[in-house]
């Protein structure tokens, strides 16, 4: 705790090159999934010429996300990514929205790539680590073991991140060209060896819908295959070099992992077991499998390099695991300290040590994660599923926030390439989110669920917030509330509905059984094959009809209710701003433009308030009047009375600098001298006395001026130094009347 005190203000410090910055966006995009799920997941679903184009298509659209990227982070390079951007374009209600989804993306794949080395072990390892069985969720087998071996690893990635910095950046760059070396020569081995193998690449697309549809899948789901290339964002204040070497840093991050996307994607199709007349068959397979055969991409490399292309493939891995363990606990330890910094969270948890780092920032994110391996590896992968949908949502929110910044600095490109990334994350959204909108459906049931208890703990967090916010930053804007309850309302709807569905039919596949065991005549049984398949298609289109309307309802009164929300706002703030104008009006004196009398016991019941809390020690009162005035008014008249006031008002207001200045009478008026003034009110007074004297001589305003310092323990108000002051005035005035002015 000493250690932290002394540093805790000090900053984040820089010690990042541009190869260690595109190592650590290069080493968070590629984990784990690239090479077991990814190649699966694209391959069962669009083939390998379907899933290439998509991995392009995809990387255009990430493109268009890192050029946006690149520009808020040369206008705002603080530590929180997104969440500083939207902070600064929109406000901290949005900054916090972007916040809530973006630690719960990056914080998934976190847990992903954590538990993904039980799995590691299970392959390439005989299993060492699975004893101590305890129970199983969801037909995933959770032993003692392999929690204890995540745990450690969590652990042990976690004191490294809070220990060094310029290591754990070394270690990146190493293990980043490891990876792609890795994966380039597997890949190069297959390719030269595949003409004579007798494999065949067909088919280049599966029988689930069009190519198009197969092709837009893949492209649709990019922002989970890319997810991390941004993390970078999170280290601006770290970077020793300038910030607009960044936007290239990012297109050479997002181009090499596109290609080692795509060199797995179909390195997994080149080579398949024997008993197999497909590489589709093969994949459609791939879940009954154990060993390197049950890993497409792993067999493929046997096959061409032999043991040590597994090897190389095992360490490729392993490597890829690293990177990303350690890339999303930095990315999450810098976006947890610019959230405590605001406020968010209890400000302890931006503390930095020694080395400048986070360090409890990491705890926090250790903390958390510690719990993760009890729930098993297929509850994280709902969990993961919901990266898809986080960063889709942050994607388009960081489009936004370049779009409104571009608008402020007239910067037409970025203001169109920023509506064309809300328009492709909006679209990407409509296709993740809205079940059988397209003709392969969508995300797992249990993820709209699981994305409904975030929104839900989001609301909870945002009153916690709004407890706590004693600067009012938070609560002016509605989209927190709207967007949270339109996620719980819709994600909860599909969910309901999800469920009822597969209730539904495996209601109808029992019966289908339960009636071809009854019914000995195969065309009777055929009859019931063919009634029950076409009412569970009836039902289908029913059920997704049914959702579209109610989503189309409640679209139509959330865009009622913004609507009158924005009239309401306008009125508001018009009402606001006309009552500041009246206010000013009632605080200024019409006639020489300085505080009113009004002003003046606004300000004087203010100090009082401070007397009485002890929070005030250092002003004074300065009590001036203007001599001569009503000779003036009774010879010359009222008009050249009022510019004689003026002109005294004038004279007082050019030596006292940073104080208000009061009329509170028709000839008088009030200084409350504080600050700098304070600090030099002896000559200010000396100045003002000289001119009166001079003006008696050489003509003009003279002012009598008396002046007295609050005392405290002996003045128990503001009224007490003001009587004194008054009184040092009149004997000032005989002063002046003994040597020839006017004073009446």
């Amino acid at each position: 705790m000493q250690q932290s005190d002394q540093v805790k203000n000090s900053g984040l410090s820089p010690f990042m090159s541009p190869l260690e910055v595109w190592a650590l966006s290069l080493g968070t995009t590629i984990g784990w999934g690239s090479l077991v799920v990814t190649s699966n997941n694209y391959l069962s679903n669009a083939g390998p010429l379907g899933s290439v184009l998509g991995i392009v298509i995809g990387m255009v659209v990430m493109l268009l996300i890192g050029r946006h990227y690149s520009y808020m982070m040369q206008h705002y390079p603080d530590a929180g990514g997104a969440y500083t951007f939207l902070k600064e374009t929109y406000g901290y209600d949005q900054g916090f929205l972007t916040a809530w989804f973006l630690f719960l993306t990056y914080i998934s794949v976190l847990w992903a790539n954590a538990t993904s080395l039980p799995l590691f072990a299970r392959y390439f390892l005989g299993g060492i680590f699975k004893f101590g069985y305890i129970y199983s969720i969801f037909d995933y087998d959770v032993y003692i073991g392999e929690i204890l071996f995540t745990i450690a690893a969590i652990v042990l990635f976690s004191v490294l991140c809070m220990s060094f910095k310029k290591l754990l950046a070394h270690i990146l760059v190493v293990l980043g060209i490891l990876m792609t070396l890795g994966i380039a020569v597997c890949f190069l081995a297959a390719m030269l060896g595949h003409g004579g193998s007798g494999f065949s690449f067909d088919p280049l697309f599966t029988e689930k819908g069009s190519a198009l549809s197969q092709t837009i899948r893949i492209a649709c789901i990019s922002p989970w295959a890319f997810i991390g290339f941004e993390n970078i964002s999170h280290m601006t204040e770290e970077y020793t070099f300038p910030m607009h070497k960044v936007r290239r840093l990012l297109i050479c991050s997002l181009i090499v992992s596109t290609a080692l996307y795509v060199f797995i994607t179909l390195l997994s199709v080149t080579a398949y077991p024997p008993e197999y007349g497909s590489w589709f068959e093969y994949i459609q397979n791939i879940g009954k499998l154990e060993g390197i055969k049950g890993l497409p991409a792993f067999y493929a490399a046997n096959h061409y390099l032999g043991r040590p292309g597994v090897t190389i493939l095992i360490l490729t891995l392993l490597a890829l695991i690293i990177t990303s363990l350690i890339g999303n606990m930095l990315a999450l330890s810098r976006l947890t300290y610019a959230l405590a910094k605001d406020g968010i969270l209890p400000r302890l948890f931006a503390d930095l040590n020694k080395k400048n780092i986070p360090w409890k920032a990491v705890c926090l994110v250790m903390a958390i994660s510690v719990l993760i391996p009890f729930l098993g590896r297929t509850t994280i992968g709902w969990i993961v599923d919901v990266t898809t949908i986080g960063s889709t949502i942050v994607y388009g929110f960081v489009s936004a926030s370049a779009l409104k910044l571009a608008k402020t600095q007239n910067e037409r490109t970025v203001v169109i390439t920023g509506l064309t990334g809300m328009l492709f994350m909006l679209a990407f959204g409509l296709y993740l989110l809205i079940p059988e909108l397209f003709v392969l459906g969508s995300i797992a049931k249990e993820t709209y669920f699981l994305f409904t208890v975030w929104a839900i703990l989001g609301f909870a967090f945002f009153r916690y917030i709004l407890k706590r916010d004693y600067e009012n930053r938070f609560g002016r804007s509605i989209v927190v509330w709207i967007a949270l309850l339109s996620l719980i309302l819709f994600t909860s709807l599909v969910w309901l509905s999800k469920s009822t569905m597969s209730l539904t039919n495996g209601t109808l596949d029992s019966v289908k059984d339960f009636f071809g065991y009854i019914i000995a005549d195969p065309r009777y049984n055929s009859t019931v094959e063919h009634f029950i398949t076409n009412k569970a298609a009836e039902l289908r289109r029913t059920n997704f009809r049914s959702i579209i309307v109610v989503t189309g309802f409640f679209a139509v009164s959330i865009f009622i209710l913004l609507n009158n929300y924005s009239l309401m706002k306008t009125r508001i703030v018009k009402n606001e701003e006309e009552l500041k104008r009246t206010k000013k009006r009632a605080s200024t004196d019409p006639l020489t433009g300085v505080k009113s009398k009004l002003a003046y016991a606004e300000s004087e019941r203010i100090i009082n308030e401070e007397i009485d809390a002890g929070l005030i020690n250092e002003f004074a009162i300065a009590v001036c009047d203007v001599n001569g005035l009503k000779h003036i008014n009774d010879t010359l008249g009222h008009k050249a009375g009022d510019e004689y006031i003026k002109t005294a008002c004038k004279f007082i207001c050019d030596h006292v600098v940073y104080s208000p200045v009061y009329r509170i009478g028709g000839d008088e008026f009030v200084v409350i001298l504080t600050g700098t003034d304070y600090a030099n009110r002896d000559k200010i007074i000396n100045t003002l006395n000289k001119g009166a004297v001079d003006a008696i001589t050489n003509g003009g305003p003279v002012v009598s001026v008396g002046i007295s310092d609050f005392q405290p323990g002996r003045d128990n108000d503001f009224k007490e130094v003001f009587e004194r002051a008054d009184a040092l005035m009149y004997e000032r005035k005989k002063h002046l009347k003994g040597i020839g002015a006017i004073t009446r």
